[in-house]
This record gives structure tokens, sequence and C-alpha cells, in this order.
């Protein structure tokens, strides 16, 4: 039996083993990453998925960034671990969090992925939004949390601390 619960500082060290082994080495440097140092994941949105005997199976985090002067979430990294793909931990982690971030207010999310897997919960290409580079335009993708919320929205990504404050 799986629980999602939020992730605590106590999982920190559990949750970076598992991002470690699901990606590549070197995956903080990543583009993506820029964006996120310096600034905390959103703590009620970052999520463990957890078994009966406390090992940790799945986890997901989000950042807050800027599109333009526009608020936004960055989702990832998502993970799973190898022995639990295929049981659908990933995608409740994904519906599960994106449920609580339009509940908190957020409009829109996007993410650096594969537009065919993504498209299933919602995500399509995003026109005229940069990533740092070397990242693929065709792989920046976002998702409506309200209806429109990325529609005009358009620009540089940006980290969260370059800009204070939280308008979701």
């Amino acid at each position: 039996m799986i629980q999602l619960r939020k992730e605590t500082p106590a999982d920190l060290w559990a949750v970076e083993a598992l991002f470690d082994l699901c990606f590549a080495p070197g995956r903080t440097a990543l583009s993506s990453y820029r964006l996120r140092e310096d600034v905390p994941p959103v703590a009620a949105l970052s999520t463990v998925a957890e078994d009966e005997t406390g090992t940790i199976g799945g986890a997901i985090r989000y950042w807050p960034v800027r599109v333009g002067a526009h608020p936004a979430l960055l989702l990832g990294p998502i993970a799973v671990h190898p022995t639990r793909q295929g049981e659908g931990l990933g995608a409740a982690l994904m519906r599960d969090s994106l449920a609580r971030a339009a509940e908190l207010g957020w409009h829109r999310v996007m993410l650096v992925g594969d537009a065919p897997y993504y498209a299933r919960f919602g995500f399509d290409k995003l026109t005229g939004v940069e990533m740092p580079p070397p990242t693929n335009p065709e792989r920046v993708l976002g998702h409506n949390l309200t209806e429109g919320a990325w529609r005009g929205i358009r620009g540089e990504v940006t980290r969260w601390g370059d800009t204070p404050g939280h308008e979701a």
C-alpha cells in the first residue's frame, strides 16, 4: 500500500538519493537547476510516495519561477524508483500535486520533458517561453491550472528570487 504525503526535512537524503538513481550523473548541471539555485521548493507541493515499510518509492517537487513578469511553477524533478515503476506512482504524484497547486492558487505549471508522455496530464508545448540554454524549446511544456492561464504569457524563465513576492 502506497501513501502520498508531504515531503519532510527528514526525507531529504532519501529523496536526493532517489533523484540521483533515476537521473544521469550531473543532473544538477541542467539548465533547470540554475532556476532552483538558492530558491527553496514549494514545500506544500513537495510530495513523496511511501510504502508501508516507510520506503520512499517516488517523489515530486515544484519550484516557483517567473515567465516574464508572471509567476509559474516549474515541475521537477519527478522520479519513481525503478522497482516501483509501472505501478502508477508517477501519475498519482502528478495528479495529486497538480490538484493541490490549483487549490493553493497557482495558475500555471511548466516543465521540460517529453510531450507525448506529459500530454496525458494536460501539458502542451509552450511557444515564446524561453528556458535558459541549452534547453530544447520543443521540450518546454505548460499546463493551465486555470482556464487560459498560459494565454499571452511569453518571455524568459527566471529564478523566483530575482523578483520578490508571490502572486500565484
